[in-house]
């Protein structure tokens, strides 16, 4: 009898991790949603269309990958060029770039990906 409550005790233990897991990463979306990374602004969402212009209207050259691009990808260190986001798209000290044609907010010391704008 014993060893069935712990059975059951370690069943729902196992069950209920990811669940906790998933609660403590609730700050950052893996992917093509909307993500904030350290808290810091990111361009509203309204204002993204008028931002997709604008990357458009700069002819910002794309940079390839091999790898999917997703937030929390690090860019390589040589070969991307990031541009300042203008003030009229919001206060942010992220920078962007295009990388495989999507245009991408990056955390410039890092070079990380935080948030992939479609």
């Amino acid at each position: 009898m014993r060893n069935r409550i712990f059975a059951l005790a370690a069943l729902a233990a196992a069950t209920g991790a990811p669940l906790l897991a998933a609660q403590a990463q609730s700050d950052v979306t893996i992917g093509r949603a909307p993500a904030m990374v350290d808290g810091a602004p990111t361009i509203a969402v309204e204002q993204r269309p008028a931002f997709r212009e604008y990357v458009i209207e700069q002819r910002v050259p794309a940079f390839r990958i091999p790898d999917r691009v997703v937030v929390g990808t690090t860019l390589p260190e040589a070969g991307v060029t990031y541009y300042d986001v203008p003030q009229r798209f919001g206060a942010t000290t992220y920078r962007y770039t295009v990388v495989n044609g999507e245009t991408v907010l990056v955390e410039p010391r890092s070079r990380r990906i935080v948030e992939v704008l479609d």
